[in-house]
């Protein structure tokens, strides 16, 4: 132990938590590996990072569109009264040209007709028989979606690097993309330590805990965008630990959970070293998760994180989250900060910048925080659905005071 915490102390910094994210942020930078990529169908892009830009195959749209059920028209011709010609729908075209006093009755998204510049409504029309007449002043171009207004054939509407969503695969699909080049998930090890940890389908005794925090890291990981491995969680002994973390470094990122506080039985900062770590810091003044290890070995970044549950998902969100979506090819991480209303009075002890299980109400404002129990205690988070972000040089907030959430 005594080694351990010198090795802390002479060797490694501690940081505020604004330094120490941007210490993994730029590590991970300048060290990454390219990462390796893939081919993917729509579906499987979701979520995923795109390494080669998506151009558009036609003009969008590549006629003009109507925006509204209604009429198509000369604007030169209203308000007046007008014979109906025909009818076009979305998906058909209508043969003729509109001429003076004439009115084609059109669907929402069909083919504007040769002749027409204007839509009027058909709520503001009264027709009878084959007589359309509306009181609206001419008005060229209204409710009318203009040819190439969206986009022109060849324009980028995907760039490469973008973390891709629902609204991304809709427009790969509207180019006609039916695959995708995305970068490949990082492969995420995840290895719990200590010797009361069994797994969770073990019914465990009074001084053991189920293996819930390799679980919700796996959870974790995969939201990110990385491919979880849970590996064997191993018991406090150095030797084990050390071969169980050589087995973690094969994989793109290695995730501990456990045995990084200065204890008698905490191995993992010292199986570590035994392999070569460079570590980065060991220490962020943060709670929960103070003791966050964070490091590179054998050219692997590894996180060592505190072993209480909360500890363990907290620290995930400000540091693993980042790192696992630079690895997957990311070129921003943001930290999801919001502003939320304190339905409370709050203090606490400045120094630490404190993350603590809280409700964001569903005006997404209001933010009250949940009572817990400490670190270990899952059922609060369970009934939290945001962490409350209380700054490490400011003692008291008011009731109403503005306070920033990182919703989950």
């Amino acid at each position: 132990m005594g080694h351990s915490l010198k090795f802390r102390m002479t060797r490694v910094p501690t940081f505020r938590f604004p330094e120490a994210r941007a210490v993994v942020l730029e590590r991970i930078r300048a060290f990454r590996a390219t990462p390796r990529t893939e081919m993917a169908g729509l579906l499987d892009a979701a979520g995923r990072v795109l390494m080669e830009e998506v151009r558009a195959d036609r003009d969008q749209p590549p006629l003009p569109r109507s925006m509204r059920d209604g009429f198509a028209v000369r604007a030169a011709d209203l308000p007046g009264s007008l014979r109906l010609v025909g009818e076009v729908r979305a998906g058909s075209a209508f043969p003729g040209e509109v001429r003076a006093g004439e009115a084609v009755e059109i669907m929402t998204g069909a083919a504007v007709p040769r002749g027409a510049d204007q839509i009027v409504m058909v709520e503001h029309t009264v027709r009878e028989g084959d007589n359309v007449t509306t009181d609206k002043p001419g008005k060229p171009g209204e409710f009318i979606n203009p040819a190439a207004s969206e986009c022109r054939a060849g324009d980028v509407i995907v760039p490469a690097g973008t973390h891709m969503d629902f609204v991304h695969v809709a427009a790969l699909a509207l180019a006609g993309a039916t695959q995708a080049r995305v970068y490949r998930r990082p492969r995420v090890a995840i290895l719990s330590t200590g010797d009361e940890v069994v797994p969770v389908e073990q019914c465990p005794t009074e001084v053991q805990v189920r293996n819930s925090n390799a679980w919700a890291l796996a959870a974790q990981v995969r939201q990110a965008g990385g491919e979880p491995v849970i590996l064997p969680s191993v018991a406090d002994n150095e030797e084990a630990t050390r071969r169980a973390i050589e087995m973690g470094l094969a994989h793109d990122l290695l995730l501990l959970s456990g045995g990084v506080s200065a204890g008698k039985y905490d191995f993992v900062e010292p199986a570590l070293a035994a392999l070569g770590a460079e570590f980065y810091f060991d220490r962020v003044l943060i709670q929960p998760g103070q003791p966050l290890v964070f490091g590179r070995a054998r050219d692997r970044f590894f996180f060592g994180l505190p072993g209480n549950p909360s500890s363990t998902m907290a620290t995930f969100e400000l540091f693993g989250r980042a790192a696992v979506q630079l690895l997957a090819g990311a070129n921003e991480a943001p930290l999801p900060l919001l502003s939320g209303r304190l339905v409370r009075e709050f203090r606490h002890k400045p120094g630490l910048t404190r993350f603590l299980p809280a409700r964001l109400a569903g005006d997404g404002v209001t933010v009250e925080l949940v009572p817990w129990a400490g670190s270990s205690d899952i059922a609060a988070m369970a009934r939290a659905n945001a962490w409350l972000v209380a700054g490490d040089d400011r003692e008291h907030y008011a009731a109403g005071d503005w306070i920033q959430v990182i919703p989950r």
